[in-house]
């Protein structure tokens, strides 16, 4: 159906199909908010929270690509703020361990240092496919939650528990990281720039000659990484290397403690095992007391009968002779 319209004399005239459809620029002309400079956006974008402006990539591409530089921003500035605040309670804290366990500060470093293993965690599963621009840090309620948690350790000092705190920001990370390796990588791995020519390499068999080795020099010509790409690979590389001598240093220490643990237990074995063998030796030597004791009692009783019937003959001894002297005189 032709599109119509009316004409300066009043009738009814056919409009251009072109002329019909505005263009991107009149759009953007017409829409006050999208016609300001991306600087004066992002100064409105920064009053919303970052859950908000990954919803409002859905309005137009502009305001897709703004908001995708504001995501990735905020990705930076809350790492940035969470090694601040790291360093503030460090500088706090007494260099020995034994000490930080009972420091007012220990539960604000324990909450800082999963926060810190989260960040390095959402480092490597989003930043190399934002590097090489594909996509941008999707989930924003992840870095809201982020800086609720940093605010929260800064403006309590007796929070609390690591677990009960980070409860909400485990959830919600390890559900994007999740949904981000299974339905988003696979896309993204085919748009890698080095994905359309392993798939070449490997799908079609090579001819000898010499077009086929020039258009696989000009594919590797055209696909070989710039110095800036290889740079940020390498500062990728770095900090996936320190995250994990970092967590190497943790399972070394859970190792250690866990070899302190069995020592522990084999001397408490062997001191219940010491104290069984006492106790063996006791009972063994109140059996033997008890039994001398119950031969003493025999012999007291048996001495003691012997003794009363000693006493009983010696009166009556005496008294037949002396009646036999008093017969005599008498006679």
């Amino acid at each position: 159906m032709a599109a119509v319209g009316v004409s300066t004399d009043g009738g009814v005239a056919p409009l251009d199909p072109d002329s019909a459809s505005p263009a991107p620029e009149q759009t953007l002309q017409n829409n006050a908010l999208l016609g300001l400079p991306i600087v004066a956006i992002e100064n409105i974008l920064n009053f919303l929270s970052y859950d908000e402006i990954s919803l409002l990539r859905l309005v137009c591409k502009r305001m897709d690509v703004i908001c995708q530089r504001v995501l990735n921003q905020g990705f930076l500035r809350v790492e940035r703020y969470h090694s601040l605040c790291q360093k503030q309670v460090k500088a706090q804290l007494p260099r020995r361990e034994s000490e930080r366990r009972n420091h007012s500060l220990a539960r604000h470093a324990d909450i800082l240092a999963a926060v810190e293993t989260r960040l390095s965690l959402l480092n490597m599963t989003f930043m190399k496919y934002v590097d090489s621009n594909l996509c941008c840090f999707i989930p924003g309620k992840v870095i809201d939650e982020i800086y609720r948690v940093l605010r929260y350790v800064n403006s309590t000092r007796a929070p609390q528990r690591a677990h009960e705190v980070l409860q909400e920001l485990r959830d919600i990370s390890s559900m994007a990281m999740e949904y981000f390796d299974e339905k988003i990588v696979p896309i993204l791995k085919k748009r890698l720039p080095g994905a359309d020519l392993s798939g070449r390499l490997i799908g079609s068999a090579p001819v000898a000659g010499p077009s086929s080795s020039l258009t696989t020099m000009s594919l590797l010509a055209k696909n070989t990484p710039s110095r800036s790409e290889m740079t940020k690979v390498q500062q990728q590389v770095k900090v996936n290397g320190a995250s994990m001598t970092a967590l190497r240093r943790e399972m070394q220490e859970v190792r250690v403690k866990q070899l302190e643990q069995q020592k522990q237990l084999q001397d408490q074995e062997q001191k219940l095992l010491e104290q069984s063998q006492v106790m063996g030796e006791q009972n063994a030597r109140l059996a033997e007391l008890e039994h001398k004791l119950r031969e003493l009692m025999d012999s007291a009783v048996a001495s003691s009968s012997s003794e009363g019937l000693c006493l009983k003959r010696p009166r009556t001894c005496p008294d037949l002779p002396r009646h036999s002297k008093r017969l005599r005189s008498k006679k």
